[in-house]
């Protein structure tokens, strides 16, 4: 019998930078008789990921420029050095209306605020995505291997909302150690119909399977999904964004 297991990481405490995320999550691990286990995915929420790579910004330092001032204006008075951070993080802006502003990252997300968290982090601060949130999930996996020695895949989430639902859901921004998609293309159902279109975000599905442990505003920004099965695989988060010419939702 198949069966997925999702267990909380809790303890973790406050999250500053220079902390080693791998060395913080098996330690708690420890604390509360969690296992590790080889193809166990160790999901983290961006946000300690980013308070770990000191990726806060002081919005008191941030002095806007004509054209943040300017969507201000046109976005119902949102915050300008709020707009100022979006914009230097954004390769392009995909919608706007009333106060929300829809950009492309530089990492290629299309998101609201291109990811910038202004919640759990004190006044006037902001927090960017990571960098290179692949690269962030490969140090926290070759930590976790080198302290446990254990092969863990590892997913880096984020809040984002969607073009055709309501409601938001978390999605990988970061993965390492496995492969993020599933690619059912050729294979045939039981009833001998050859798939001609399936292609599964496993990661994006385990993201946001976490989420149902981690919550908003639980405090608990880790977790460990058992029971995948994902050969190992040097995956990354850049797998899942749809190529320009194949996405009908894109605002040109």
């Amino acid at each position: 019998m198949r069966r997925l297991e999702i267990i909380a990481v809790e303890g973790l405490g406050e999250i500053r930078s220079g902390d080693s995320l791998g060395r913080l999550v098996v330690e708690a691990c420890e604390r509360l008789a969690v296992a590790l286990h080889d193809g166990d995915v160790l999901v983290l929420a961006q946000k300690i990921v980013s308070k770990s790579e000191g990726r806060s910004v002081d919005l008191r330092t941030v002095d806007p420029s004509a054209e943040a001032s300017r969507l201000s204006a046109e976005l119902d008075g949102k915050d300008p050095r709020l707009l100022e951070l979006i914009l230097k993080e954004s390769r392009r802006i995909v919608a706007k209306g009333r106060s929300t502003i829809v950009v492309e990252t530089h990492h290629g997300f299309v998101c609201a605020n291109a990811g910038i968290d202004l919640s759990n982090i004190g006044v006037d601060h902001a927090l960017l995505l990571p960098e290179d949130p692949d690269g962030s999930a490969r140090r926290v996996r070759q930590d976790v291997q080198q302290l446990t020695g254990r092969a863990v895949g590892v997913v880096i989430t984020d809040t984002f909302g969607r073009p055709w639902r309501l409601g938001t859901t978390d999605v990988a921004i970061g993965v390492a150690g496995f492969a993020p998609l599933i690619d059912y293309r050729g294979q045939t159902d039981p009833y001998g119909y050859e798939l001609k279109a399936s292609v599964t975000a496993v990661a994006d599905q385990i993201a946001g399977a976490a989420e149902l442990v981690m919550g908003k505003t639980s405090n608990v920004p880790a977790a460990v999904v058992r029971g995948c099965e994902l050969p190992p695989h040097d995956g990354s988060a850049q797998d899942l964004i749809r190529p320009a010419e194949d996405d009908l939702f894109r605002g040109q």
